[in-house]
């Protein structure tokens, strides 16, 4: 790639008609790959708190796509009143990307559409590898943006037939059941009775921002992959810590889950250790570990989200803007 003409702004919707969910999935799964083969550099998280509700996420993480080196700079401000008070979106930010070798702002980026994406991708990377093949049946418990966004992703993974749509709201449960189902052409049924739902699902899904464990182990039936999506801070909580003991319990970062993820909560409460852990999808994902051994094992993915998915999906998008001509430039050193 040529020297930039400058920094590179592209706003929520350019994202969002520069790149499917395959391409998503796709650059997730080797950003993981190449974190597994320690090919990635200076991931790291930060949550800052502020006096009132407001609390800022900070992600940063490098890696290698092509031949380029990249770095990623991830600022969310989430606050889950601005909504009915401001009529702002409870989530707003942004990624600075920089040239991995020169310190270069290459792009500055809206976050909240990449995040949501990759999210999604990232979920569908670990449901390749740690579901069972021919899985049909799935559980969202979370009807909002995310759980969209998790089921369209899955979807291009496994043959999925039937879903249990599941929410504290149950009327956004039906709302979700009525437009997906119409949407993705398949049977989705919202429930309130979660258990049976989960008892009856080769994949379980929780993307809430629950603060109350809800996902018991006596709903989860052998066989089942339980995916956490929410828990990506402290107080966040949505798996009974006791799903964690005797079950293979795989994250997308060790020393990120231990401070944040379900596996925070595991280890504050003695069920787990961290060198229980069986591993980072990226080590499964580069072959140095098993993922699924056995069609009955219960299997655990915690998963905050990672800098090195912000960085890919921004590095993925800002390529191909630079090659449709996309957005605008300015230059910082005028």
């Amino acid at each position: 790639m040529t020297s930039p003409k400058g920094t590179l702004f592209l706003t929520r919707s350019e994202l969002a008609a520069l790149m499917t969910m395959e391409e998503y999935i796709q650059g997730i799964e080797n950003a993981f790959r190449m974190h597994g083969e320690g090919l990635t550099y200076g991931t790291d998280m930060i949550h800052g708190d502020t006096p009132g509700e407001l609390e800022f996420h900070i992600k940063s993480g490098g890696l290698k796509l092509g031949e380029r080196l990249y770095y990623g700079l991830k600022i969310n401000g989430s606050c889950f009143t601005n909504m009915p008070k401001f009529g702002l979106p409870n989530i707003m930010g942004a990624i600075i990307l920089f040239d991995g070798e020169k310190g270069f702002p290459l792009a500055i980026v809206d976050s909240i559409e990449p995040t949501i994406k990759r999210t999604g991708a990232g979920t569908a990377v670990a449901v390749k590898y740690l579901a069972k093949k021919d899985s049909k049946t799935l559980t969202i418990c979370g009807c909002g943006n995310q759980g969209r966004i998790q089921l369209k992703a899955i979807k291009k993974i496994l043959p999925v037939q039937q879903v249990f749509a599941y929410d504290q709201d149950n009327e956004a449960a039906k709302a979700y059941a009525d437009q997906m189902g119409r949407d993705l052409a398949i049977k989705i049924q919202a429930v309130e009775d979660l258990a049976a739902a989960v008892g009856s699902s080769d994949v379980v899904i929780t993307c809430t921002p629950s603060k109350k464990p809800f996902m018991m182990k006596e709903f989860v039936a052998p066989g089942t992959l339980v995916a956490s999506i929410g828990s990506d801070s402290p107080d966040k909580h949505e798996l009974d810590v006791s799903l964690m003991q005797g079950t293979k319990v795989v994250v997308d970062i060790l020393e990120q889950c231990a401070v944040a993820g379900e596996l925070h909560h595991a280890l504050e409460a003695d069920i787990l250790s961290k060198d229980g852990v069986h591993a980072e999808i990226g080590q499964i994902v580069a072959g140095k570990k098993p993922g699924r051994e056995a069609e009955d094992e219960i299997i655990i993915y915690d998963a905050t989200g990672t800098a090195l998915q912000d960085t890919a999906a921004a590095a993925l998008c800002y390529e191909k803007a630079v090659e449709k001509q996309m957005g605008r430039y300015i230059n910082f050193f005028e």
